[in-house]
């Protein structure tokens, strides 16, 4: 198994992934005021010669409380491996192997890999409601 790349590139794995969502949404909050403020984070895990595509949502309030899913994984391809062990980031890599710019702006990986049958926003919308159970049910999160 690859060691994770010791460059600025981040997040790999889950716990890192989780950690940059946690962040994303501590610095919206502070940025935006809002009642409830959500980090989204995407992130890669290597496994043997798979790669797979993470996905976490954090979801934080003035009073510290946070709420968390993730969920989504999806096969990347292959030839992503030695690119993003290398420490390469997952948007390069993809615009490269699609031939297009910016792609992590737009449709991202998902949008590119399925097609469009599946955009990044669809694939984050259930985790984020997901991720607000701690608000919607609060005695059961105590």
């Amino acid at each position: 198994r690859p060691a994770a790349p010791t460059t600025a590139y981040r997040p790999f794995g889950d716990t890192a992934t989780r950690a940059g969502a946690l962040e994303r949404a501590r610095k919206a909050l502070v940025a935006t005021g809002a009642e409830i403020a959500f980090g989204l984070e995407g992130g890669v895990e290597l496994d043997g010669p798979r790669v797979w595509l993470l996905s976490w949502v954090a979801a934080v309030d003035p009073a510290g409380r946070q709420g968390y899913a993730s969920g989504l994984r999806m096969l990347l391809p292959p030839s992503l491996a030695a690119g993003l062990s290398a420490g390469e980031e997952l948007g390069t890599l993809v615009d490269r192997l699609f031939g297009v710019t910016d792609s992590k702006t737009a449709s991202g990986a998902i949008g590119l890999l399925t097609a469009g049958a599946v955009s990044r926003t669809d694939a984050f919308a259930d985790l984020v409601a997901m991720s607000l159970a701690p608000w919607i049910h609060p005695d059961h999160y105590r």
